[in-house]
């Protein structure tokens, strides 16, 4: 293991992070806000030092494998989460440190869950940060690190695949630093998109950026405390509700579009079993709520919302779908789980392990069946090589063994067991809200500080797969 190496990358990494603080210490100039415009420049300016004084001998072995990118990744996002979190302690916005460290892992993980009861008392240049967490967690703060600074390719690629969302991470082009700055390209031109079709909608320019930040990352945060349904609009429910879908989707078929391989694009395997999921889970929960709302369209205007804020793992709110029928609440639950596709900035399982999962069932049964059958798991027409069927069983297992282990641990915390399970759940799948005292209308205060720092590595372990936060407990052997 290349500890200097891990070190040297965290610390980029520290530094990195700490010039993006310095744009909350602009929207505070603006609205003069003096104590969160020290506790940010302060925290930025601290994090730019000291990243600088680590990163001022550079290794002498400069090798970088899986295991040392997994150890970069998992330590850059504990130091994130923790260092992240100062500006709201240093404020007074948030003065307990726990409850900091919770917003913030919540922020860059895009998870959206929140402790916060009166979000529109808070600073603008604190509800800027809380958005941008979700704008730089949604690609991942390391990504981006590597579309703009030069690394060997070889480097770059192992870091990318322990950062990278799904079973698999490959290449647009044949240089990875390239292909990270396309998907940047993609990822701001959608974002820039959906601010600008916010604004044509009437929505107030400061909520349109940070509603685009949140959308663009599928984390949910709002600067509203009843979210997206605060605007009373059919129009802006549409436009997030659309981009939730966009941001679901895995981001190299807007490249293959982009491309010029529109149809390649569109035959996608996983991008059509993702959309039939959406759809058949929409005109299930609009038939089931019709009667809440009068009719079919309104049902439909709000059940395909939480449908795609919920598989999309965004978070946002237009309705308190724990008030719907238990059938809508239920299908809502099992969407948690699903996620959006891979390469997407939603979170979850995702959509092509979940394919992997279900057509691997469905291959054992038919060798049960006809032992001497041959039986491939395929996808898009390929085979997936056992090693990616494996590893996605394995994953599987090792998530749902995690999951349960957070929900004994959380029970402890003397909440009902809706709250307690849904808030295991919402956090490992990186989707916000949950039932009872965690639904949209709700947040995660009533919890102690213990089981906010838990729920905390919940979300960290669920952005990050797992594998590299599991990789630190094997840091220091051979």
């Amino acid at each position: 293991m290349n500890h200097k190496m891990i070190v040297y990358l965290t610390a980029q990494i520290v530094r990195a992070v700490g010039v993006l603080l310095l744009l909350p210490v602009i929207v505070a100039a603006i609205y003069g806000e003096i104590p969160s415009l020290l506790a940010f420049a302060g925290t930025g300016i601290g994090m730019i030092v000291l990243g600088t004084l680590v990163t001022l001998k550079k290794p002498k072995n400069h090798s970088v494998y899986t295991r040392e990118g997994m150890a970069v990744v998992a330590c850059a996002w504990i130091t994130m989460s923790v260092l992240g979190a100062l500006p709201y302690v240093f404020s007074g916005e948030i003065p307990n440190l726990a409850d900091a460290i919770f917003e913030t892992a919540s922020g860059l993980t895009t998870t959206g869950s929140t402790i916060l009861s009166d979000i529109e008392g808070m600073s603008r240049s604190c509800l800027f940060w809380r958005a941008f967490t979700h704008f730089i967690g949604g690609m991942g703060v390391l990504i981006f690190m590597l579309a703009v600074l030069p690394q060997s390719d070889t480097r770059t690629m192992h870091l990318v695949r322990a950062e990278s969302a799904g079973p698999t991470a490959g290449k647009l082009v044949s240089k990875m630093s390239s292909s990270l700055r396309i998907l940047y390209a993609i990822y701001i031109t959608l974002t820039l998109t959906e601010m600008i079709l916010l604004l044509l909608g009437g929505m107030p320019f400061f909520d349109a950026i940070t509603t685009a930040f949140s959308t663009a990352g599928t984390g949910g945060f709002s600067i509203r405390g009843g979210s997206i349904a605060d605007y009373n609009s059919a129009y802006i429910d549409g436009i997030v509700t659309l981009f939730m879908l966009l941001f679901s989707v895995n981001f190299s078929l807007y490249f293959l579009v982009v491309s010029g391989k529109f149809l390649q694009a569109v035959k996608n395997e996983e991008l059509h079993v993702l959309l039939g999921i959406v759809l058949a889970a929409t005109v299930a929960i609009t038939i089931n709520i019709s009667g809440f709302y009068g009719g079919i369209l309104k049902a439909f205007r709000y059940a395909s919302f939480q449908v795609l804020t919920i598989i999309s793992t965004a978070g946002f709110a237009t309705a308190d779908y724990t008030e719907w029928p238990m059938f809508s609440q239920t299908l809502l639950m099992v969407l948690m789980f699903v996620g959006g596709c891979a390469g997407s900035t939603g979170g979850g399982l995702k959509v092509m392990r979940i394919m992997v999962l279900v057509k691997s069932v469905i291959k054992e049964i038919r060798c049960t069946l006809s032992p001497r059958s041959v039986v491939v798991v395929k996808c898009d027409g390929r085979k997936v090589d056992k090693e990616v069927v494996h590893g996605i069983a394995y994953y599987f297992v090792v998530f749902m063994f995690l999951l349960a282990v957070s929900v004994l641990l959380l029970g402890l915390d003397g909440h009902d067991v809706p709250t307690t399970v849904t808030a295991v759940i919402t956090c490992m799948n990186n989707v916000g809200p949950g039932l009872n005292e965690i639904g949209p209308s709700g947040n995660f205060a009533g919890f102690s500080a213990w089981a906010k720092l838990l729920l905390s590595a919940d979300m960290l372990l669920g952005r990050l797969e797992i594998y590299p936060l599991l990789v630190l407990f094997t840091i220091n052997k051979k």
